[in-house]
């Protein structure tokens, strides 16, 4: 009888009880049952058409001296593509052929749930077929030298070195701002938000730790209008706070607040 309840004991303690319950996954709000309004604001908030464009059919960011660089036209290419091939592509950035795409931000990707990524696939079918699609990168003298000193690689490289990586942890409360400030604000001020120094696009890029300091008041005025405290002027952060930040829910935002004041107290 010993010896059936000893087991009885260990039988329960590894499958654990009926009370225990598996955490709810962590995602953006999802503030519309309409599947396209949703994922519509999701595709907002991680800039999608700030490089694909507004109707997702690419945009020419070629320039002398760095060569021809198109965005893909998503409307187009994704067509071609099964769900899980998109996926894919979207979050290891390669094509289902495995050739690496250039100057996607797969890093910032590769961990959205799965419930945003279906958003972001939803939102690119939304998109009718328009237009044609556009030529593959060539490399001009700027980025060929920037290749040879090793500073300039493929989003797919960008994936294998960081995209396993995550802004500090500060507790499980923190979990869902933490999960939003590595899909978004890490791209400028990189995982550790300590930010760095001056870059052709992104300018100087503060640790924004710094924003753990604004009352919360100033806090959602950063975050909807890209004015800081003392009215200084920003450059992209006030673009991509216009376009892009704009969209997060109050929640979302009161969130974010407290993790950056947590990550401040916890990892100065």
């Amino acid at each position: 009888m010993r010896g059936f309840t000893l087991f009885a004991v260990l039988f329960l303690a590894a499958c654990g009880t009926p009370a225990e319950k598996a955490a709810p996954p962590v995602a953006f709000a999802k503030l519309s049952p309409d599947p396209v309004t949703h994922s519509a604001r999701v595709s907002a908030i991680l800039g999608c058409s700030g490089c694909h464009g507004k109707d997702l059919t690419g945009e020419d960011w070629s320039e002398a001296g760095y060569g021809r660089l198109w965005t893909a036209n998503l409307t187009v290419s994704a067509a071609g593509y099964s769900d899980a091939q998109l996926k894919n592509v979207i979050t290891r950035s390669k094509k289902p052929d495995g050739t690496p795409l250039w100057d996607m931000p797969s890093h910032l990707f590769s961990q959205l749930a799965d419930a945003d990524l279906d958003a972001l696939v939803a939102f690119i079918r939304s998109k009718p077929p328009t237009g044609e699609a556009h030529p593959p990168p060539t490399f001009g003298p700027i980025l060929k030298a920037e290749m040879a000193k090793g500073v300039y690689f493929s989003s797919a490289v960008k994936v294998e070195r960081e995209g396993a990586a995550w802004p500090p942890d500060v507790g499980p409360e923190h979990k869902l701002a933490r999960y939003i400030v590595r899909a978004t604000c890490a791209e400028c001020h990189d995982m550790d938000l300590r930010g760095g120094k001056a870059g052709p696009v992104t300018g100087d890029r503060p640790d924004i730790r710094i924003a753990g300091s604004y009352d919360d008041k100033d806090f959602v005025r950063l975050l909807r209008t890209g004015v800081p405290a003392g009215e200084r002027k920003l450059g992209l952060m006030a673009e991509v706070a216009r376009g892009r930040y704009g969209q997060f829910t109050d929640a979302e935002i009161a969130a974010i607040h407290a993790y950056l004041k947590a990550v401040a107290q916890r990892d100065p």
